[in-house]
């Protein structure tokens, strides 16, 4: 089976795929790293591809489809309060004056 070949996965999980990829393009990444991304939730979250037979199933681990909005806070909690207090002043500063 070549690289990159979708045949293994499960209707569910192309579909999990798709929905995940959706959402990346629609938040402007793209399309081929939506993909990537995409894919490679569904591979950590249910083990990659399915193969039939008894005694194969494993449980689904939905970890990292709650993981996306935990990323972003962790580089501003590590700046000390002056700087973020210093952004947000200018932040306001500039809404301000484009305001219409």
């Amino acid at each position: 089976m070549p690289r990159g070949d979708k045949s293994a996965y499960t209707d569910k999980q192309k579909r999990q795929a798709e929905h995940i990829e959706e959402g990346y393009k629609e938040r402007g990444v793209p399309e081929n790293e939506a993909e990537r991304r995409a894919w490679a939730t569904v591979n950590e979250a249910t083990g990659g591809g399915k193969k039939r037979g008894s005694g194969r199933g494993k449980s689904v681990n939905k970890a990292p489809y709650h993981k996306g909005g935990t990323k972003g806070g962790r580089a501003a909690a590590a700046r000390p309060a002056s700087a973020r207090s210093a952004s947000a002043r200018k932040g306001a500063r500039t809404r301000s004056k484009t305001k219409t």
